[in-house]
């Protein structure tokens, strides 16, 4: 035999094996992408409701899914980081706090459009979310009956009742 039926042999046997091992590579790394791209989308999509679950949820997933060797995912987790921070520090005012908060959200938004190829602008992420007011209104409903319910169940407020139509004591069966 000489040393090219050698290399087909070789080449014929090897050959299937390094398909299934490079499909493997391709599906892992496009399944990382994916998952990359599924926190990115679920940030966007609720960036008007930063207290929703799926926000919090997606925000702490960044540091697992993102790679601080890469220099623009390396960004991304540089940013989620100081947004981190500020979403623990209370010793601002209010006012401050809040637009600080929107700010580094943004911040954090673009860095991720960056290293996802999405062309975004800080200005569109910012001013190009819809929330409407209802929303806003019914959470601030709920949130008020919730804490009417807590606070009648801890004994802070009573139970309002107001009797109508009392049967006549006369009319008794």
């Amino acid at each position: 035999m000489m040393i090219s039926d050698w290399i087909m042999i070789i080449v014929v046997l090897l050959g299937p094996i390094v398909a299934v091992q490079l499909t493997k590579y391709l599906d892992a790394k496009r399944e990382k992408q994916q998952r990359k791209l599924d926190i990115f989308k679920k940030l966007m999509s609720t960036r008007a409701y930063t207290v929703s679950w799926d926000h919090v949820m997606a925000l702490n997933l960044i540091d697992l899914e993102f790679n601080a060797s890469k220099p623009k995912e390396k960004a991304v987790i540089s940013a989620w980081k100081q947004y981190h921070v500020l979403l623990g520090n209370r010793d601002i005012s209010a006012e401050q706090w809040q637009t600080r908060r929107v700010d580094l959200l943004v911040e954090l938004l673009h860095k991720m459009a960056v290293a996802m190829n999405y062309d975004f602008d800080k200005t569109h992420i910012k001013n190009s979310s819809y929330a409407p007011q209802v929303h806003g209104h019914t959470e601030t409903q709920w949130s008020y009956i919730r804490q009417g319910i807590i606070d009648i169940l801890d004994g802070k407020r009573p139970f309002p009742m107001h009797i109508t139509n009392w049967p006549d004591q006369d009319q008794q069966p």
